[in-house]
């Protein structure tokens, strides 16, 4: 347990009531691999922890034990075979209190490197999400979950400002784990810190809250900090990185110096970026004028586009954009040339004329950048950025299906109906 989760547990220990034990958040599942997962959950007063997991339900052979008495439960399972469901419950030797049942079980990762099908749903800035049906999050949430388009992920990612509207104990609470608690339970979550995760307590509560890998434990290169962080998935590699923090941003920062190191080490066909401030917006936020998103795009673009980079998310601006596939604009808006910049300036649609978006693995060919911090709520701007193929004033989430040479990407809105898409194609 980090020193952030084990002040906060002490903390939580310090305030608990007592009575008999039960979960205040979860369980839910993190920092996946292919021979390891970890578990965690809250509890509404210190107690001990044990997992008990297995190849069925009802058969949950072997068990995991914490070392002390927490609120904050945190296991790590080892040992486990790649592409593997497991079965799982949690509680304390005495007593089981979540799972048991197909409600709580997980697949590991495949073996990285490997050809494997996979789907990731991306929401950025859900952080309005109640639980309640009622909220934007929860209307998007339920939208994929009823859409045609729709498939349990093996990835989810989150793009930052999860918690509205500090980023609290409560809020995360309330808009991550009472909005998401089912799929919680079945697939690990990774995010990107974001500018509302940093207003209480320099992000106590969200580092509190989840287990990011820092030693390379999902693979990658260590990072030393949960703040960026890199992790495979068969042959997608998946790179976080940290655009709230301002010492990150600078060139020469630590986090440039291990991004460098992270890409050239990597030998996954595809390449995935994500961090919450997007390097081109004319949403609720204007890329050409705040200092977050200039620093990215000037700094970190050219070393993500030097690797081969083939999708770049971002949250941040309440909207939905999705650029051409391009390449080199690092300035202004005003400096973009779709001649020169534009590998294909069309809709990356089979269905159109100009066909999908075409690269050659292992080199620059350029990338498509997402702006999808609209999962929570839609609030608008000009939607006028040059390098947009498609822009839109409304809330949805991404889902993302890559195998083999072909990437799809589809833009789902909150009643399940099909906003965007394209694909990608990567040759040899």
């Amino acid at each position: 347990m980090t020193p952030i989760r084990a002040t906060f547990a002490l903390l939580s220990a310090s305030v608990a009531f007592a009575g008999a034990e039960t979960i205040t958040r979860g369980p839910y599942l993190q920092m996946a691999a292919p021979d390891a997962m970890t578990v965690r959950w809250q509890t509404n007063v210190p107690a001990e922890s044990r997992v008990q997991y297995g190849d069925a339900a009802t058969k949950l052979t072997q068990s995991v034990d914490g070392k002390e008495a927490s609120v904050e439960h945190e296991i790590r399972l080892t040992g486990l075979k790649p592409a593997t469901t497991y079965f799982y419950s949690v509680g304390n030797a005495k007593e089981v209190l979540a799972g048991g049942d197909d409600s709580c079980r997980f697949t590991t990762a495949p073996v990285a490197g490997s050809d494997t099908p996979t789907r990731i749903w991306v929401l950025g800035d859900s952080g309005t999400g109640k639980g309640d049906g009622k909220s934007g999050a929860d209307k998007v949430r339920d939208g994929y979950e009823k859409s045609k388009f729709y498939k349990e992920p093996n990835v989810w990612l989150m793009l930052g400002d999860n918690a509205y509207d500090k980023g609290s104990e409560e809020e995360t609470t309330r808009a991550v784990f009472n909005t998401y608690p089912k799929i919680l339970r079945k697939v690990p979550l990774w995010s990107a810190y974001g500018n509302h995760e940093s207003y209480t307590e320099k992000g106590a509560p969200y580092f509190n809250a989840f287990s990011f890998p820092q030693a390379g434990e999902s693979g990658g290169k260590p990072s030393g900090t949960e703040n960026y962080y890199s992790f495979d998935h068969g042959n997608i590699h998946f790179v976080c990185l940290d655009s709230e923090t301002g010492k990150s941003r600078q060139a020469g920062s630590a986090m440039m110096t291990w991004l460098e190191a992270d890409l050239a080490a990597t030998q996954q066909k595809w390449l995935i970026a994500f961090f919450h401030h997007p390097p081109y917006t004319k949403g609720s936020h204007d890329s050409d004028t705040e200092r977050a998103h200039i620093e990215m795009r000037e700094r970190f673009l050219p070393v993500l586009e030097s690797h081969g980079v083939d999708l770049v998310l971002g949250g941040h601006s309440h909207c939905y954009e999705r650029s051409m596939l391009i390449d080199g604009h690092y300035g202004m808006s005003t400096t973009f040339e779709a001649s020169s910049m534009a590998k294909n300036s069309g809709s990356g649609r089979e269905t159109d004329p100009t066909g999908p978006y075409k690269k050659i693995a292992g080199a620059n060919h350029g990338a498509v950048y997402i702006v999808g911090g609209n999962s929570g709520k839609a609030t608008g701007g000009k939607l006028d950025h040059p390098a947009m193929f498609i822009s839109k004033n409304l809330i949805g989430s991404l889902a993302i299906d890559i195998s083999g040479e072909r990437m799809e990407v589809r833009e789902i809105d909150d009643k399940g109906e099909l906003i965007d898409d394209f694909t990608l194609i990567k040759g040899k």
